[in-house]
């Protein structure tokens, strides 16, 4: 082989319980967010504390029509009810998101997942070497987009944050406005102020998950959108020799 050639070869890049958990709660994020959508439009506004309902001072309204004639938006017509629907669907998606969050925990733990793959290194977790990530990934430059072989400090980090507390956030306060959890566990909605400080909350953590997944997919197209899934997939990734 000539120095101008060069060959692909297979790299092992994600675990089989890795790309199960990561396409299971994908299919269940969205769904849970379609189904969400559906459901802050029968009552777009939001308030703190326990109660709330039209003759409250909400905290803030989303400027959007509402399927509901009850509900006060300043629009003149009202959207088609699909409260029915968008309830049973979000439920049923977050016991999904729950389970499947449950089981990658314990197997990511009993087999150093997070400890291999996730933590930073300790040269990568100062303030100088994640500023210096942070600027590279503003400026788009090759190393913002990882070596197809690992992640880098800062993807490892911002995976370690939406794991280990956005996840945990939104099933949380998900969980507290659930009436038959916080008759067991009333403690769930008295932490967070009431069932409207829950709603609140959890409405402020899925506009961060939406975020970081929008940035998450553009980095993904940008750094090889086929080969990026296809790992993702197959579990191994071609590395160029």
């Amino acid at each position: 082989m000539s120095g101008l050639e060069s060959s692909a070869t297979g790299t092992p890049r994600h675990t089989r319980f890795v790309r199960i958990t990561h396409w299971l709660t994908t299919i269940a994020f969205l769904a849970s967010l379609l189904s969400g959508v559906e459901i802050v439009l029968s009552h777009p506004r939001f308030y703190w504390g326990e109660v709330g309902n039209i003759n409250t001072q909400p905290l803030f309204t989303i400027p959007v029509p509402s399927s509901r004639s009850t509900v006060p938006t300043g629009y003149g017509f009202v959207l088609p009810d699909q409260n029915g629907w968008s309830r049973y669907l979000h439920f049923q998606a977050a016991w999904l998101v729950l389970f499947t969050g449950g089981a990658y925990l314990l197997v990511g733990v009993r087999t150093g997942h997070f400890r291999r793959n996730l933590v930073p290194a300790a040269a990568d977790r100062s303030w100088r070497a994640l500023r210096s990530s942070m600027a590279d990934h503003l400026r788009l430059a090759a190393s913002a987009f990882g070596d197809p072989r690992s992640y880098n400090a800062l993807q490892r980090l911002s995976y370690l944050v939406v794991i280990f507390v956005l996840f945990p956030l939104v099933i949380g306060t998900g969980l507290a406005m659930a009436p038959g959890f916080t008759a067991v566990v009333p403690a769930s909605v008295a932490l967070l102020g009431g069932r409207q400080s829950a709603r609140t909350l959890h409405f402020f953590v899925t506009v961060v998950l939406v975020l970081f997944t929008l940035v998450h997919v553009t980095m993904i197209i940008l750094a090889g959108f086929r080969g990026r899934v296809r790992a993702m997939i197959t579990g191994t990734t071609e590395v160029r020799q």
